[in-house]
């Protein structure tokens, strides 16, 4: 069964870029410019792990995290943010958020990490 993917970041670059990336690795990717449409992918499409931006325009990322634990939605998360705000990440984790990856960050790290991450799922 192909892994599902959830990028949620309101810069479509980056979203572009994780989307081509993550599917030519096989994975099935969504992407989400914003809060309201990550949750409805959620909701809809079940995705097996969260790319997360911190700083989103409207829903920020923590709200994000913090509504999908308040639906019971305890998708895995990795986060991605371009500030080094410890007290975010410390609450992120605190949700429940796994990794976090600061922007601008090395593609194949990410990818690396994504693929430890399923490979290490599969072994449970």
């Amino acid at each position: 069964m192909t892994e599902k993917l959830l990028v949620v970041d309101d810069q479509f670059g980056i979203r572009v870029l994780l989307k081509e990336v993550l599917e030519k690795d096989g994975y099935e990717t969504y992407e989400a410019e914003n809060g309201q449409a990550a949750l409805a992918i959620l909701e809809q499409h079940h995705p097996d792990l969260v790319l997360l931006d911190m700083k989103i325009p409207g829903m920020d990322g923590i709200e994000i995290l913090r509504e999908m634990r308040r639906r019971d939605m305890q998708t895995p998360v990795f986060l991605m943010t371009a500030y080094g705000e410890i007290d975010l990440i410390k609450e992120a984790e605190h949700l429940g958020a796994l990794k976090h990856f600061a922007k601008p960050f090395d593609i194949e790290s990410v990818r690396a990490q994504i693929r430890n991450f399923f490979d290490t799922k599969q072994k449970l």
